[in-house]
């Protein structure tokens, strides 16, 4: 497995997270599907939307709230750049960021890459499980942060500590039940330690 094909979020009210994610700009970059699975708090993962510039992530996460995501984090600067967190009505939970703290243009709603960031109870066992599956690195900080090369993915992957992860997003680390998460690849069905579900792709 050199890449995988889509991210699934599964969802209460498909129409209702349609009508979120066309006002967010992704309709077509994440795929929506029923479920009633029951979850509860954190469910392990998060999604980042890195862009250009601080004006771009506002835009965004404007775009956001008006579409009617819940404040998480209020964009503001950080050691690492600038960026803020939204939980989006099924209750994904976005983070928006960028790595720079100065503005080069007029603010736009474009974004450069999407990073789905798994939340690992063991980064360094997670990495294992992953490169035994085809993948490669692209980036590792030890126990603390990997992401994998998948050039070809419309969104790239990521594993992050669950409670640096938690704490990053501003939520408590406890949460139980369903991801409401489904990824699609060519290496058929598994699921990976922290109980990340993966299907064959159509």
């Amino acid at each position: 497995m050199t890449s995988f094909d889509s991210v699934t979020l599964e969802v209460d009210d498909p129409t209702a997270a349609h009508r979120f994610y066309t006002a967010f700009g992704l309709d077509t970059r994440v795929r929506l599907r029923a479920s009633e699975a029951p979850t509860a708090g954190f469910r392990g993962f998060a999604l980042s939307l890195t862009a250009s510039q601080p004006a771009d992530v506002d835009a965004l996460v404007d775009a956001a709230l008006h579409a009617g995501a819940t404040p998480l984090k209020p964009a503001s600067k950080s050691f690492w750049g600038y960026g803020g967190v939204v939980q989006a009505p099924d209750g994904t939970i976005w983070k928006v960021a960028t790595s720079t703290r100065k503005n080069t243009g007029a603010a736009t709603r474009r974004f450069d890459e999407i990073v789905l960031l798994l939340g690992a109870a063991d980064v360094a066992a997670s990495k294992e499980f992953y490169v035994d599956r085809g993948l490669a690195v692209a980036r590792s900080f030890g126990r603390k942060y990997v992401e994998f090369a998948t050039p070809s993915s419309p969104v790239k992957l990521a594993l992050y500590g669950r409670r640096a992860l938690a704490k990053d997003l501003g939520v408590p680390e406890d949460g139980a039940g369903s991801h409401r998460l489904a990824l699609a690849g060519p290496t058929g069905s598994f699921t990976d330690p922290d109980g990340f579900a993966w299907e064959t792709h159509a």
